[in-house]
């Protein structure tokens, strides 16, 4: 089930984006809850989703070494999406969250289609990821 596209007005990744294109990204979206102690996604495995967080935290680690620690508004599992096709890193819930979640295809044909999406998401590609 979508979520209210006004919920994503203060994500930073859709802030700037006009009302249709909100709109167009929250019909693809899902409102998810984990736990402390919840994996959102293990390094090495399949990234067949993107992640939003809009409230609660996780720690990113990779070979078991925190990377940092994300919040409201961090967002994940592009690079799995767009990339690598598998988890660059282990992310872990740290406080009970709500997140948002997307289906890697229909993230990968909205990000296509909204240009100021693409631009951001490259972005936190290459700093993730150098070459």
């Amino acid at each position: 089930m979508s979520i209210d596209p006004n919920r994503l007005g203060t994500i930073p990744l859709f802030a700037d984006l006009d009302v249709g294109e909100r709109a167009a990204v929250a019909e693809k979206l899902e409102e998810r809850h984990a736990a402390v102690g919840d994996h959102l996604s293990t390094e090495g495995g399949p990234g067949y989703f993107f992640f939003v967080i809009e409230s609660g935290s996780a720690t990113v680690t990779r070979d078991g070494t925190a990377l940092a620690e994300f919040g409201p508004g961090d967002f994940f599992g592009e690079a799995a999406i767009f990339k690598t096709r598998r988890r660059t890193a282990t992310v872990t819930v740290t406080a009970p969250t709500t997140l948002f979640a997307m289906f890697g295809a229909d993230f990968a044909k909205l990000v296509a289609d909204i240009p100021a999406l693409h631009t951001k998401i490259d972005d936190a590609l290459a700093a993730r990821l150098p070459e």
